[in-house]
């Protein structure tokens, strides 16, 4: 199924953009879903989600296949399957910036397969659960990350803050050097030598209640 969701953030172009292409400072806010190690430019971690009394976790990788500065259009393929091997969900997530005045508009077009108990909600809730978690990832994004990098760029003539300053979500981190595509450049292997395996550091996660997000059409 596609699902096609679309929103503001206000910061400019060209701080969205660098955020939306750095997986470890975007992962904090995204609901349910927790970061674990990266394996040069794969990212590996869990998405956890619950109905009532049962809940489910998904163990998988996602990679940037594509980051075209120039279009402002980043794609990630994702895939994942159910730890008890009752499901699995495949997703090729497409991101498309535009400037909108002093903000960014980011239109996000989602092509997802997905099996097991969680496909059984349909399109349609499985539709206005992406919407409200989308908010819900939104929000973090403006109280924490967007508010950090606001924050800092204001305080670099300040004592104390200045270009080797850095500032991160709560369970994110600071200070990587970058590497292509955002990845981070200590993550990678020498010449000759498999990818370099680095945990990365954030707090556990709560599962995505689809009850509490979905409401009425989930029961």
């Amino acid at each position: 199924m596609e699902l096609t969701n679309e929103f503001r953030v206000s910061a400019p172009i060209e701080r969205a953009w660098e955020v939306f292409k750095d997986a470890e400072v975007i992962a904090p806010c995204m609901p349910g879903a927790q970061l674990v190690e990266v394996e040069g430019d794969v990212y590996h971690g869990v998405v956890k989600v619950k109905v009532g009394p049962i809940a489910a976790q998904y163990k998988g990788t996602a990679i940037y296949t594509t980051v075209d500065e120039a279009a402002r259009r980043i794609v990630v393929t994702a895939e994942g399957r159910e730890t008890r091997g009752q499901g699995n969900a495949n997703a090729t997530v497409t991101a498309e910036m535009a400037a909108d005045g002093d903000g960014t508009t980011v239109r996000v077009v989602t092509d997802l397969t997905i099996t097991g108990r969680v496909a059984q909600f349909g399109r349609g809730v499985l539709a206005d659960v992406s919407a409200r978690l989308l908010g819900q990832f939104v929000d973090c994004l403006e109280a924490s990350v967007l508010a950090a990098g606001s924050a800092r760029g204001a305080g670099q003539n300040a004592p104390g803050g200045g270009a080797g300053s850095s500032m991160a979500p709560e369970g994110g981190r600071a200070n990587r050097p970058a590497g292509p595509g955002g990845a981070r450049g200590n993550g990678m292997a020498g010449p000759g030598e498999g990818p370099r395996v680095r945990a990365v550091e954030q707090r556990e996660v709560e599962p995505i209640d689809l009850l509490e997000v979905a409401g009425a059409p989930v029961a």
